[in-house]
């Protein structure tokens, strides 16, 4: 079946509109829901096409961030707070245990496939391949001089390594609520940093000297500030390049391209799963509740065959995607024991 949401649904996507319906107070008959703005165009592509394939209301679904909408949905059980949230990376024990001392304990825990994180820059500007300790050097607050930590004094890429370009350090990136920035800070800077004599451990605070911009949860924003300006690179999830391949590049990372394959293999360094959350104890009084995720665990829309393969999303292996379903079906129970896996 073709899906009834055609090129509408990116503008919606992208529209604040959406964003801002999601401030009306919460229905029993409309699925509300938060979470990750990587994950925010997969959930509101499944929302449209639930609404217009059954006899349900669209769900709202809100871009809040991956923190922001774990402090949203573990705000306690009721109509006036979310029935799932989205994350582009795993919930924390300390959010789970944040949940449980609200009253939401019965939460299934599902990923619906894996994303790359991008960093990118102008379709205009030259390729470049960049490392993980490089791209540290360029964003941590404090760098090794002389046996010491100090502040970071790089103001180009030439000073970090002469073989990159003369060109300024401006990067436009997730804040700190986001799942992306999360993800960024451990699978680049704790790697990095680890590889760069004269830091102790994994360290990932980030420069607050304008070098590193925090740019909201809207990576669209981040896309149109590229096209804009040549000598800025941003940090967003794989499907908003996929979406806009005619205005930015991703660079190649310790010589990886951000590339689907090698995304799904793992080669491509920077690259995790994506999950949402459902709190169990709505399902029997939001109207569809049920049926919504059920449609977002099928193969019409997560698997290789799939509609959100079409926008960026990296399916799993079959045999991944029917263990998904099975702890759905069972209505497994997220444990703090699980998160730390």
């Amino acid at each position: 079946m073709k899906p009834r949401v055609q090129s509408s649904l990116r503008a919606a996507v992208a529209a604040a509109a959406v964003v801002g319906a999601a401030g009306a107070a919460h229905a029993q008959d409309q699925i509300r829901v938060v979470g990750s703005s990587t994950v925010y165009p997969f959930s509101s592509y499944v929302a449209e096409e639930f609404g217009a394939t059954t006899d349900y209301s669209t769900p709202v679904v809100e871009s809040t961030g991956s923190g922001g909408g774990f402090k949203l949905f573990c705000q306690g059980v009721g109509e006036d707070t979310p029935d799932v949230t989205n994350a582009s990376r795993r919930m924390k024990p300390s959010e789970l245990k944040m949940c449980q001392d609200n009253g939401v304990e019965d939460i299934t825990e599902n990923v619906i496939g894996a994303d790359g994180i991008v960093f990118a820059q102008s379709k205009q500007d030259d390729s470049i391949n960049l490392s993980r300790e490089q791209i540290t050097l360029a964003v941590a607050a404090k760098v090794p001089k002389d046996g010491e930590l100090v502040d970071n004094p790089y103001n180009r890429w030439s000073d970090i390594d002469s073989s990159l370009p003369d060109r300024e350090i401006l990067i436009y990136g997730p804040p700190t609520s986001s799942g992306t920035r999360d993800a960024f800070e451990e699978l680049v800077m704790e790697y990095g940093s680890e590889h760069i004599d004269g830091y102790e451990e994994g360290y990932t605070t980030i420069r607050q000297d304008g070098k590193y911009v925090p740019s909201g949860e809207n990576d669209n924003l981040i896309v149109q500030k590229l096209a804009q300006n040549k000598a800025a690179f941003g940090i967003f999830g794989f499907s908003f390049l996929e979406e806009n391949r005619d205005k930015v590049q991703a660079a190649t990372i310790d010589g990886a391209e951000a590339k689907r394959d090698q995304i799904s293999s793992g080669e491509y360094p920077v690259s995790r799963s994506l999950f949402f959350y459902t709190k169990n104890a709505h399902l029997e009084e939001v109207d569809g509740m049920e049926e919504y995720v059920d449609m977002f665990l099928s193969d019409q829309m997560i698997s290789d065959r799939g509609y959100l393969k079409g926008i960026g999303l990296i399916p799993m292996p079959e045999d991944k995607i029917e263990k998904e379903r099975s702890e759905w079906e069972e209505r497994a129970k997220v444990s703090a024991s699980d998160l730390k896996g």
